[in-house]
């Protein structure tokens, strides 16, 4: 049986139950695979900061593994500090989205260092990317005039509804050198093109000389598929959107029931 050496897992819906919590169970699973030294990487769609305080649980710092944010923007050597991979958007095109975001009329959200920037601090939206990171919320009174730096992605802001009727044209107005997605009905992210999780997972296992047979992967959501696809072990699990359970080499139990601790038992202890 092949030897995995490194699982990489999405957060929301995967490491995570409903209440956002790492239940007691999976954190022993975790610790004992990393005492092994093999490597966990969480993957997240979420800012850094963001993904910190589970990082911090799970002890990464101790052990050197990874966290790989902005949906696969930014990776970092949760040791280290190291920068292991950044992709920012280019600086030129600030103006270009925010003014998007203006001509049809949505709430827009970017980031500085520890701290989200929005045209609007009482969007619940906005307020929902705050909570969920932990993340101050700050409000800019004239944001295209305030972001004159690269940022790693911008979120547009709006009911899914209404969000769903932009997203093409979004695309459209932006062309092939961006990613612009839904990951949730609420949030439009825009990113640099060929930014996704698998594409950053292969320049980190680069980094750290694996191959990607030797790589698990877990998730349940739609910007889960690329990693699902792309691991040696595709793993779903079972409260997965259709199109992830489909394509996954195995489904495990929901986040819910400790999906995470019954993949790392069975494939890696």
């Amino acid at each position: 049986m092949m030897e995995y050496k490194m699982i990489v897992l999405d957060l929301d819906g995967t490491l995570t139950n409903s209440d956002k919590v790492i239940t007691p169970k999976t954190k022993e699973a975790l610790m004992k695979v990393q005492a092994l030294g093999k490597k966990v990487v969480l993957a997240s769609g979420r800012p850094t900061q963001g993904v910190v305080h589970l990082a911090e649980e799970l002890h990464l710092q101790d052990f050197g593994s990874y966290i790989l944010s902005y949906n696969g923007g930014v990776i970092i050597n949760c040791r280290t500090k190291e920068i292991v991979f950044s992709a920012m958007l280019p600086v030129e095109a600030n103006q270009t989205i925010i003014r998007l975001s203006k001509e049809h009329q949505v709430d827009i959200l970017t980031y500085e260092g520890e701290t989200i920037i929005t045209n609007n601090k009482d969007c619940p939206y906005g307020q929902l990317e705050s909570r969920i990171n932990g993340m101050e919320l700050k409000e800019v009174e004239d944001i295209e005039a305030y972001v004159d730096f690269a940022v790693p992605k911008y979120l547009f802001l709006d009911d899914g509804d209404y969000l769903a009727m932009v997203e093409p044209k979004v695309k459209a107005a932006l062309g092939k050198n961006f990613s612009v997605y839904r990951s949730e009905p609420f949030f439009l992210e825009i990113l640099p093109r060929g930014i996704d999780k698998a594409q950053s997972l292969a320049r980190l296992l680069e980094k750290t000389g694996l191959t990607r047979e030797e790589m698990i992967a877990c998730g349940d959501g739609y910007n889960d598929l690329s990693m699902i696809r792309y691991a040696g072990l595709g793993v779903a699990m079972e409260n997965g959107v259709l199109p992830v359970r489909n394509a996954a080499d195995y489904i495990t139990l929901s986040n819910n029931n400790d999906g995470v601790a019954h993949v790392v038992e069975k494939f890696m202890l």
